[in-house]
């Protein structure tokens, strides 16, 4: 998907515009929440966010999403990530 595809999907489901978001190279956070849902466009980089238990890599182009205060951890690539994130309240 690309930025202008990734911001009318936002506009068509409610979400606010998307923030860059941008994470060091082999960067990790451990298990944490959001008091938010999040829709989110890597835009460059990798990141792989692990939910209970289940790991899956996001490359460029690829869409993530999380629920309202879902637990998951999160790494980042070699090269790190960017991504387009929005938050839903």
């Amino acid at each position: 998907m690309n930025t202008t595809q990734f911001i009318e999907m936002l506009q068509r489901e409610g979400y606010p515009d998307p923030v860059e978001v941008r994470q060091a190279p082999n960067g990790a956070l451990g298990e944490h929440t959001h008091p938010f849902a999040v829709k989110a466009l890597v835009i460059d980089g990798s990141i792989d966010i692990t939910i209970q238990g289940n790991r899956k890599t996001y490359s460029t182009g690829d869409v993530f999403q999380l629920r309202f205060e879902e637990p998951h951890s999160e790494s980042y690539g070699p090269t790190g990530v960017i991504y387009l994130a929005s938050r839903n309240h």
